[in-house]
């Protein structure tokens, strides 16, 4: 709901920006113009709205009046600018060529989009239409929601406490929330403060009395939420905690999805080959370039896990300085890791140094949207240290995923946890529209980071 209405109220201001530009600058004229400016217009603001997706400007999880949302704001308007301009000049489609109109257009919208900005997600952050929120169990799944609301408030949940029943001491993860221990003060809190949202924990089911209790609060048009499908649809990811064999019987049954995986292969080897040729236009400045900075080889070719545990080659441009790791073995790739090279670097901001992935695309091996594929040293270690890890294998492993989008560049264990979360979520909801979200955004990063 809140995405829609930030959507319609782009559309509204770009339409009421553009009918006040015109108003300001041709007053009497302005139906004749008008009808020259309409179509041009809103073609580039089919474009625009685009480009605000890409640049999650419709994600709530963003939604925060703080610098870093006002960062991308502007870039992107930036961004919309510099396409406006090219749209108009260096297309010879239109009659018109709004050099004043054009820059009083993107002056109005801006700073009419920026307070709404402003006041929409003040308005989402405020007590009035915040979920009073409840959970029934106290355990580590409980304390990975609890913190995720807390760091999250613009979602639109507020915790106000947790039933505890597991009878133990408290934890200090819950020092600001008030914990109850007794399920008769269930109800009166619910009347407290109001609570709207109940999320249930799966050990609740087994307390005495507690289904009854639950009915009769359904009065009280409540929410009821199993935890891990709650935390699944605000979070977008899996709590690993909660899953067992059955839940991936049930979960990620393939029966169903030959029609996607088809029209998936067919769209991979339609944009490997489009790709294909603009990579080999670029293909000798890269190989110049990588040769000039270093000596060495101009492609890598990496050992890697593909689908079902199938090992496979994969090709990139080359990165890092020749046998990197020589003395220290595999080891896990860092953020500025000293061992990648000034082109290398450049490289992998722009995902330049993937496009030789486009042979293991085309061959089948890989696709463009996947779990990233994981190499057979740190396999074992994964596979031993995170619960169903190699449940990830189920589909071919991608040039972008949901988790690399969502997620850090991991370099541990830990991380490799938090990824599976994600990649779970991807091969449970994985559709041709997903992959099309993804791409688009990998897209937006990719463009923000060349121009670091």
């Amino acid at each position: 709901m809140r995405k829609a209405i930030l959507i319609f109220g782009d559309i509204l201001i770009l339409y009421s920006a553009l009918w006040i530009t015109l108003l300001f600058r041709y007053g009497e004229r302005l139906q004749e113009q008008l009808g020259f400016h309409l179509l041009p217009f809103s073609i580039l603001f089919i474009i625009w709205l685009f480009i605000f997706y890409t640049a999650n400007l419709y994600e709530i999880f963003h939604l925060k009046n703080a610098s870093e949302f006002f960062g991308s704001f502007f870039k992107t308007i930036a961004l919309n600018a510099v396409i406006g301009i090219a749209f108009f000049y260096l297309l010879p489609f239109w009659t018109i060529a709004p050099r004043r109109n054009l820059f009083l257009f993107l002056l109005i919208f801006s700073l009419a989009d920026f307070l709404f900005r402003i006041l929409f997600n003040r308005t989402i952050a405020s007590q009035r239409f915040k979920n009073h929120t409840l959970i029934i169990g106290l355990n580590r799944q409980s304390a990975q929601l609890a913190k995720f609301l807390k760091e999250n408030p613009q979602i639109g949940y507020q915790l106000e406490c947790i039933l505890d029943t597991s009878e133990k001491s408290g934890s200090d993860e819950f020092a600001e929330l008030e914990i109850i221990r007794n399920i008769n003060q269930l109800r009166e809190r619910v009347e407290q403060r109001e609570i709207n949202t109940i999320i249930i924990s799966p050990e609740a089911y087994k307390i005495p009395r507690m289904i009854e209790i639950l009915y009769q609060l359904l009065q009280k048009k409540i929410n009821f939420y199993p935890l891990s499908g709650f935390y699944e649809k605000i979070a977008h990811k899996i709590l690993l905690d909660n899953l067992d064999q059955l839940w991936f019987l049930e979960n990620l049954s393939e029966g169903g999805r030959k029609m996607y995986e088809s029209g998936k292969r067919i769209s991979d080897i339609f944009f490997s080959l489009l790709f294909g040729a603009f990579a080999l236009a670029l293909s000798p400045l890269i190989a110049l370039a990588i040769k000039m900075n270093s000596k060495g080889p101009i492609l890598f070719k990496q050992t890697r896990i593909g689908q079902l545990g199938k090992k496979f080659e994969i090709i990139k441009f080359r990165t890092m300085i020749v046998n990197a790791e020589e003395k220290t073995g595999a080891v896990w790739a860092q953020e500025n890791d000293p061992r990648v090279t000034k082109v290398g670097r450049f490289l992998r901001r722009t995902r330049l140094d993937e496009l030789p992935q486009l042979w293991n695309i085309l061959k089948g091996e890989m696709s463009f949207v996947g779990p990233r594929a994981e190499r057979p040293e740190f396999h074992e270690q994964l596979k031993n240290g995170v619960p169903f890890y190699e449940e990830r294998y189920l589909i071919k492993p991608g040039l972008t995923g949901w988790a690399q989008i969502q997620y850090r560049y991991g370099s541990s264990v830990k991380d490799a946890a938090e990824k599976l979360q994600y990649d779970l979520f991807y091969i449970k909801h994985r559709s041709l529209a997903l992959d099309f979200s993804i791409t688009l955004k990998t897209a937006n990063i990719v463009v923000r980071q060349a121009g670091r």
